[in-house]
């Protein structure tokens, strides 16, 4: 699976004119499930955001986590996250088909609640308009097969 997260001031997420997620503090992760993946992918995932320490403590260095400040995060499904950029138009052929897609995204966002964060979402599929305050700007890029 692979993850953009970003630290954030507050984000949100909209569907046909509808909010279906937002959240304050915390971090956005755009989400990927990849040709192959599993639960153990989502799972390892899912603790890796929730206990990267990528924000601020007193002294201002990036040493405490999601759960740490008691921040949310909104996970936003994003199969572009698998393109294939050899050429000029990407491809996408390494994406989890939509169906396990859809499955290992639910999975990850339940396991990132089940760690403590909130979670808002995004609409699996959708067109969807995300907003975003990037707090830094700090955005980090995860691979399982990394």
């Amino acid at each position: 699976m692979r993850a953009l997260i970003q630290r954030v001031s507050s984000a949100s997420v909209t569907v046909d004119g509808n909010v279906t997620g937002e959240i304050g503090p915390g971090l956005l992760v755009l989400v990927c499930a990849m040709q192959g993946d599993t639960e153990k992918q989502s799972q390892w995932l899912a603790q890796k955001v929730t206990k990267l320490r990528i924000f601020r403590d007193e002294e201002g260095r990036m040493n405490r986590s999601v759960l740490d400040v008691g921040g949310a995060a909104l996970v936003v499904s994003q199969f572009t996250l698998a393109a294939e950029t050899r050429g000029n138009r990407p491809g996408f052929s390494t994406a989890a088909a939509p169906d396990d897609g859809k499955r290992l995204y639910e999975h990850f966002s339940a396991q990132v609640a089940a760690q403590g964060v909130a979670v808002a979402n995004g609409v699996f599929g959708a067109d969807m308009k995300v907003a975003l305050v990037n707090d830094g700007p700090v955005t980090i890029w995860l691979d399982t097969e990394a």
